[in-house]
Formats: C-alpha cells, structure tokens, sequence
C-alpha cells in the first residue's frame, strides 16, 4: 500500500507537477499553482479528473468561465480543450485515465514520468509554495 498526505508539506527539494503513482490505468499528479499562475489552453487524451485540493482556480472550458474552490471536483473527457489560472496559492490532483490515453503524441509516457503531459503547460513554481509528503 502507498499513502499520500496530499494538504501536507513538501519533504522533498522536488518543485513543479509531481506524480504520486503511474500505473498502466492511471497516473496521479499533484500540481502547485502560485496566485495568478496559469497552465494555458490545452487538451490531454486521457479522461482528465481534477480536484481542488487547496485554495480556488477558475477553470475555462469551452470558453466558459467557472471559479471551482477546495473541495471541488471536475471531469474532462479526453480531448476536451481547457485551461487552469489560479485566484489563490493552490494545490490540484490530477488524475489521468486511462494512462497513457489512447492518441498519447508522446509514445504512451516515457521520458520523464516527473513531467505533464507534452500538450500541457507546466507552471514556474516558487519555492515558498505549500508542498507534499508522503507518507
């Protein structure tokens, strides 16, 4: 069993989007946005599930504009064109199924399991943000 403490703080010098897991079903990234900080329009193909685990972003999909705070849970389909600007420091989880998606450019995941997927924008980070242990 592993487990994750998902609203602690960072025990590690890692910075940027960090993946919990990767298994071939699913992969769990945990993504820390400072105050006005934006991953652009994009798309992955997987099934996208994100949850606001701290703080408020406003997420646009389809041009359309919504604030989602802590505790908010939303579902893309694979392709679906979004973007993510933070109103507040905040943590995502991020989970991506099934992984790698089915149309994946990048060859199903390899390379750098540390990354986002290559048709998302990974955010500059800061180092004072909020972090994750795991425990």
């Amino acid at each position: 069993m592993e487990r994750w403490d998902i609203k602690a703080l960072n025990t590690s010098d890692r910075t940027g989007p960090r993946v919990l897991f990767s298994t071939p079903e699913v992969r769990a990234v945990v993504i820390d946005l400072a105050v006005g900080e934006e991953m652009g329009d994009h798309q992955v193909s997987e099934r996208a599930v994100v949850q606001i685990v701290l703080g408020s972003v406003e997420l646009t999909i389809g041009g359309v504009e919504t604030t989602c705070g802590e505790g908010v849970l939303v579902v893309l389909e694979p392709g679906e064109r979004h973007s993510v600007r933070a109103l507040e420091q905040s943590r995502l989880l991020l989970t991506l199924a099934p992984w790698p998606g089915v149309d994946r450019d990048d060859g199903g995941g390899g390379g750098d399991m540390h990354k986002l997927p290559v048709n998302a924008t990974e955010p500059q980070l800061k180092t004072e943000q909020i972090g994750l242990a795991r425990r």
